[in-house]
């Protein structure tokens, strides 16, 4: 059910399916109604329509003459994103290294070790929430909004691949290795080490997606 808040309806709705379909709620194949989805939220199907305009611009569902179906990311969808994270987020590890604070690079510090602690609990939900603020604090410390605005919107693209991902007890443990390995280069201030272990973290999560680990 959508909560009705400052931000528009509209957004509200379009924010709530595309997470859902993104999260894989809805299956690549299924078919969305405007009928069915106003029900569902119980709101009006004017800002379903507005939703699902905006989610076909964004190339995640299709009209198919019986509804909106859902594309979600196909495989040649993950491989261009990967090619893209490991092209700009080795720039935003090497930018990092040269540009942060010891307050940044402390905050920094603080979240992986968190990650650290949830992975020896075995606590997914969490260990996603601070894999999200790692990648995303070190965009900030490249000081770079591009590649903040870049990288960002990627991640969110791949969330339920992420997710899978994180539940890999293995796959959880040896990527928060890998970013012991990025924090230990930026804090170093070695930008080509942090670029070159940060272009091994995103290989690594895309060959485990893929199966190929």
């Amino acid at each position: 059910m959508i909560e009705h808040k400052t931000i528009s309806l509209a957004d509200q709705v379009f924010d709530h399916l595309e997470n859902d379909i993104l999260s894989g709620k809805y299956q690549r194949g299924e078919i969305l109604t405007e009928s069915h989805l106003s029900a569902e939220l119980g709101v009006s199907r004017t800002p379903i329509r507005e939703a699902l305009r905006r989610l076909e611009q964004e190339h995640i569902i299709e009209e198919s003459g019986k509804g909106s179906m859902v594309i979600g990311i196909s495989e040649n969808d993950l491989a261009d994103i990967f090619q893209i994270r490991e092209r700009v987020e080795c720039l935003a590890s090497s930018e990092a290294a040269v540009k942060h604070t010891e307050e940044q690079i402390n905050t920094l510090k603080e979240i992986l070790e968190l990650q650290e602690f949830y992975v020896e609990k075995h606590d997914a939900e969490h260990i996603k929430e601070m894999d999200n603020k790692f990648h995303r604090t070190i965009y900030q410390l490249s000081g770079s909004t591009v590649f903040y605005d870049t990288l960002v919107p990627l991640h969110k693209k791949i969330q339920k691949y992420r997710r899978i991902a994180m539940e890999s007890t293995s796959r959880a443990s040896s990527s928060v290795k890998e970013h012991r390995k990025i924090y230990e280069a930026i804090a170093a201030r070695d930008p080509e080490l942090a670029s070159k272990c940060t272009v091994e973290h995103v290989r690594n999560a895309y060959n485990h997606i893929i199966g190929k680990d």
